[in-house]
């Protein structure tokens, strides 16, 4: 670096450094006045296009600027980080991904065109309800126990709506822990996933309530146990992990939920500002309150020092699994 010769370049210097934070809150205070993207990591079909889609209505109203969801899936969810990521930092192209996504890359990619723990702002987080593990209705199987039972003599094909997912790690684990036999098949997102099960191609997959749900209420599918979340009255006597005995902490813990994004460097303002509305939604939405009932979702959003803890506690046991379980994508 030249050094500085004379008063003149000090002076400017400093100039430039005490403009900067003003430069800042104007643009914040201005934002926004274009159309803003929300780049969702997972295909139509799922709990994180629908949740996108209620978010985008709810910002559009409040913001007074349009604001479009772009779907693209793929790479574990790098594919939509990457392009919010090497975005401008101005909160007009924001994120929405399965939190479990950005948790795995590190882990699970051999190269990650982002570093998530450093490119990427999180927002705030909204719960996906009851992620439940249903089967064909043609599935010889009708409960959790006859499946176990089943995979003992023969495989089960199983679909998972995301690589490295918590559903992927507890059916590795419950092969570990039963002897069961269980064919993971990876799809980019629960529709495709949903395809394959109606039609019988998969015996068995799993999916929020806003994927599965209707597949359930129409009978072309059967729910067998809840695999992430308590149990639900809009699934009497299916049971949890614990209800069936599965008590080990890969059972428990790993939580998911649909997370907001924004670059790194977007304004603190812009990312309040956003985080507030996320949680107003939840009341103020009737299309996020209807997303909300069909995914029997209840827990309040995360924001700020939740959401920080959330990740601090979340994102390393996601990593540390994959590692042990020598998940990766081929």
């Amino acid at each position: 670096m030249r050094p500085f010769n004379n008063r003149r370049q000090w002076l400017q210097m400093a100039a430039g450094l005490s403009l900067a934070p003003m430069l800042s809150a104007r643009a914040s205070s201005a934002w926004p006045n274009k159309p803003i993207r929300l780049i969702a990591g997972q295909a139509p079909g799922s709990s994180n296009d629908a949740t996108a889609r209620a978010l985008s209505d709810y910002f559009s109203q409040k913001l007074g600027v349009p604001v479009v969801v772009e779907n693209k899936p793929g790479a574990l969810g790098m594919i939509a980080a990457e392009t919010v990521a090497r975005s401008e930092p101005d909160g007009y192209t924001l994120l929405i991904s399965l939190h479990s996504q950005p948790a795995q890359a590190p882990a699970m990619l051999k190269r990650v065109p982002i570093n998530p723990d450093k490119d990427l702002v999180p927002i705030a987080s909204v719960g996906v309800g009851p992620v439940t593990a249903v089967v064909n209705k043609d599935f010889a199987p009708k409960t959790l126990k006859e499946v176990i039972e089943y995979a003992k003599t023969k495989p089960v094909n199983v679909g998972n709506y995301s690589i490295g997912s918590g559903w992927q790690m507890m059916l590795t684990q419950l092969a570990k822990d039963t002897g069961g036999q269980f064919n993971v098949v990876n799809y980019k997102g629960t529709g495709a996933m949903l395809m394959d099960l109606y039609a019988g191609t998969i015996d068995m997959g799993a999916g929020s309530l806003a994927g599965v749900g209707g597949g359930i209420d129409k009978g072309a599918i059967r729910p067998v146990a809840i695999v992430i979340g308590e149990r639900s009255s809009k699934l009497p006597g299916i049971p949890t992990w614990a209800d069936a005995g599965f008590r080990a902490p890969i059972y428990q813990d790993l939580a998911e939920c649909n997370m907001l994004f924004a670059p790194a460097g977007t304004p603190a303002a812009i990312v309040d500002k956003v985080a507030a509305l996320v949680k107003s939604s939840v009341r103020e939405s009737p299309r996020m309150q209807s997303v909300r009932e069909t995914l029997h979702a209840e827990d309040e959003p995360l924001t700020g020092e939740a959401l920080r803890q959330f990740i601090a506690r979340t994102w390393p046991t996601y990593r540390r699994l994959t590692k042990e379980m020598n998940i990766s994508i081929s």
